[in-house]
């Protein structure tokens, strides 16, 4: 009779063999991927983060072909232009997210959005899979009712991959667990057959959200300012000081008299920029104005 392997035997088998497959990631390496990173994203990476850096990247390797960090950094650094810095970009983002994350917010929205009588527009910076600038174009429809129709998210990520998520609308059921019963039958279709446990954002609710690709870094934001409002939130903790200033002073311009400026519950932006005081938590306004 032949022996079946033991489950135990099989998982020392499989660490085995990836220690086996792991592909060297030098100090070299992973000082020039931490600085290519900084330049296309403004991205932090510290050392603690290198296990990270080889998981995500191990994967492009992989599907090129590669076999080396070193001959990967060379292909990127042979074409500025290539269509693989989107992908090393993508890779190296990091995108957690949720529907109504950060609830203290959405009160102080509601209540700054009908103090506004010209129709209400905001950015969200990070759009990451949607779940944020739905959950603004749904507040906002749900309190200006028939004024909605002057309302706009514009919705921007570097990650393209993320936006194509966003953009199809398409979750998992358990995802909008923090809307109510009433929202979801408002705002999502719920699928049915092989599509069962899915929702799609209705199309009225998409028609409010509009996506685009877009790097806080790059020299000139293509986006409709200015704005009632601006999320900015948990993506200044992925950049340095220096890059924190630069983007605060060019939101200035970006946002109307009398517009907010929301943060991450982690940052601190009037530590930061004197352009900026603290009206609520994390919530700001223009220093100019106060």
């Amino acid at each position: 009779m032949k022996n079946n392997p033991s489950p135990n035997r099989l998982k020392s088998a499989s660490i085995l063999t990836q220690m086996v497959d792991r592909l060297p990631l030098s100090d070299t390496h992973f000082r020039r991927i931490s600085q290519l990173i900084y330049q296309r994203a403004g991205i932090v990476l510290a050392d603690h983060k290198r296990e990270m850096v080889y998981n995500r990247l191990v994967r492009r390797l992989r599907t090129l072909g590669l076999n080396d960090f070193g001959q990967y950094l060379a292909l990127l650094e042979a074409d500025v232009n290539s269509s693989e810095w989107q992908a090393f970009v993508n890779a190296m983002t990091t995108n957690l997210t949720a529907f109504f994350r950060e609830a203290h917010h959405f009160p102080i929205l509601v209540e700054h959005a009908r103090s506004r009588p010209n129709g209400y527009t905001v950015w969200s910076t990070a759009a990451s899979t949607g779940e944020e600038p739905y959950s603004l174009a749904i507040t906002l429809a749900e309190v200006l009712g028939n004024r909605v129709s002057g309302c706009q998210v514009w919705a921007s990520d570097i990650d393209t991959q993320v936006l194509e998520k966003a953009t199809a609308g398409i979750y998992r059921q358990e995802e909008l667990r923090t809307l109510s019963p009433q929202q979801l039958q408002k705002f999502f279709l719920r699928g049915t057959g092989p599509h069962s446990g899915l929702v799609r954002v209705r199309p009225e609710l998409a028609a409010m959200v509009h996506f685009q690709q877009l790097n806080l870094l790059a020299p000139t934001w293509d986006v409709p300012a200015p704005f009632d409002a601006i999320f900015c939130r948990n993506i200044m903790i992925y950049f340095d000081k220096e890059t924190q200033e630069r983007i605060l002073r060019r939101f200035v311009p970006m946002l109307k008299p009398g517009g907010l400026l929301f943060a991450g519950h982690s940052e601190n932006f009037s530590q930061i920029s004197r352009e900026f005081y603290l009206r609520g938590q994390t919530v700001y306004g223009l220093a100019k104005e106060r």
